[in-house]
């Protein structure tokens, strides 16, 4: 059970990449599709695609810093987690990533909610 907790951390840091890459290449589209909760709402939908369009940049993408949204969940449990990453060599973006972990229990199912805009380098997340 330690170890399907333990791999839910990694899928949820994948997860993650994934959006960010989808990011670096200016595709909504693909930030939408995995973050379905955002995607219901029209309003997270307008600020996702006007903030994606702002985050295109060449270059390999990098996480160089995840903090989880929760470390091990024993029941289901929306967290949030905190992102920096860059893609080639430019400047870091920071962002927080709304998440539901489930426990071990029950699948260790991650699903990512929603992703911010850009906050500040030493901004901390709700």
């Amino acid at each position: 059970m330690l170890a399907r907790a333990l791999a839910a951390t990694g899928t949820e840091r994948s997860h993650v990449l994934e959006v960010v890459q989808a990011e670096a290449r200016g595709d909504a589209r693909a930030v939408l599709n995995a973050t379905a909760a955002c995607a219901r709402q029209p309003a997270c939908v307008a600020s996702t695609t006007a903030f994606v369009s702002k985050l295109e940049r060449g270059g390999k993408v990098e996480i160089l810093q995840y903090k989880p949204s929760v470390q091990l969940p024993l029941t289901r449990v929306t967290g949030t987690g905190r992102v920096a990453w860059r893609a080639g060599e430019s400047t870091p973006v920071v962002q927080c990533v709304r998440v539901r972990r489930d426990g071990p229990a029950s699948g260790a199912k991650v699903e990512l909610l929603s992703i911010s805009p850009p906050i500040g380098n030493e901004a901390p997340c709700p």
